[in-house]
């Protein structure tokens, strides 16, 4: 009792929902499971896949870029640092030795670290055919040691082929889709079409990218063969006479691979020293795109084997739905400008 002569009352303590329900026979809730952070997936390219500056810029937060050195008479040029572009013409206009080389394994590891520390779980790194370059096995060196889970895919293709699937991967992983949908946006790329007109077949020979067989298609038969990559290797399309017809046929080429698409295709022209007949192409295929045509240069390391005056197109898949709208500028009409980012360390020599 306490002073006033009131006796004290018991605290009553109310049973936990848990032992009511027990003490009822009900079954009890188990405890809601924990959910896992959603995926934070990001990209990984390299400058062979001729993502536009200005759309990879846009899009930085998921996606880099690694460039592709160019050598010319032994001195290394970087897309994105160096004047390559210039640098590059002059020496095929003089006939100066041009090798590429696949990016360090390091270059790659520096991207997949600065994107685990940006909250990344997960890379797609995504690459030019491993049949044209080593860059895919030293992304495989990189990312067996990097700090997140890396998926390194080779397309089997180049160029914006294999630049539309960089761009659908992105997209995916920006719309919150985990690494597999990530990767399997990325999947057909070599299903994209590719194809392209050269107005000599040498540089593609002193490269070791077609046979010495193939480059006298076109040395002692007089003709311009229409060039494409296949089981991700350039093969013989087609052959005509004139370099006109040539560029007749690649716009015959990317209008039947548009229309096979019933919600239009994407397009691009590619082109390296000769805007002017970028262009013209583009008019020519500007009724049978889906939206604007792209009018996009061709990366050094590209130009190098391919040399001035190439034309090439490309169009979406005729098999793949379209993946969301993307984001950010659209190089329509497009400068002279290459994509690369950051410094470049050479390493072997690209495989034939």
């Amino acid at each position: 009792m306490d002073s006033n002569g009131d006796s004290e009352r018991p605290v009553r303590r109310t049973p936990s929902a848990g032992w009511l329900d027990r003490l009822r026979g009900r079954p009890v809730a188990s405890a809601r499971p924990r959910r896992e952070p959603p995926a934070h997936v990001a990209v990984v390219t390299d400058s062979a896949a001729a993502v536009p500056p200005e759309w990879a810029a846009a899009h930085a937060d998921r996606l880099r870029v690694v460039p592709m050195p160019v050598m010319i008479d032994g001195q290394i040029y970087t897309e994105g640092l160096d004047d390559v572009e210039t640098e590059l013409a002059l020496a095929l206009a003089m006939g100066k030795t041009v090798q590429t080389s696949r990016p360090a394994p390091g270059l790659f590891a520096r991207s997949y670290r600065e994107l685990a520390e940006a909250g990344a779980t997960h890379i797609v790194s995504i690459h030019i055919s491993g049949r044209l370059s080593g860059t895919v096995d030293a992304a495989r060196l990189a990312g067996a040691d990097g700090p997140v889970p890396v998926t390194v895919i080779d397309t089997q293709t180049v160029a914006l082929a294999q630049g539309f699937a960089v761009m659908d991967a992105v997209a995916a992983a920006e719309a919150g889709a985990g690494p597999e949908e990530v990767a399997g946006a990325a999947a057909h790329a070599a299903d994209h079409l590719i194809c392209f007109a050269v107005p000599s077949l040498e540089q593609l020979r002193r490269g070791g990218r077609i046979t010495t067989a193939a480059s006298m298609i076109g040395t002692l038969l007089a003709v311009k063969p229409i060039l494409g990559i296949a089981d991700g290797q350039v093969v013989v399309k087609d052959k005509v006479r004139t370099l006109p017809k040539a560029l007749a046929r690649l716009v015959d080429l990317a209008r039947s691979a548009a229309a096979d698409r019933h919600d239009g295709a994407r397009m691009a022209v590619q082109y390296f020293g000769n805007r002017a007949q970028a262009l013209e192409l583009v008019h020519e295929l500007a009724g049978s795109a889906h939206g604007d045509v792209w009018c996009v240069s061709l990366p050094a390391v590209l130009a190098a084997h391919t040399g001035a005056g190439v034309l090439a197109v490309a169009v979406d898949a005729p098999s793949r739905p379209r993946t969301p709208e993307h984001t950010g500028p659209s190089p329509a009409v497009q400068g002279d400008e290459t994509t690369g980012s950051g410094p470049s360390e050479p390493s072997d020599t690209d495989r034939s």
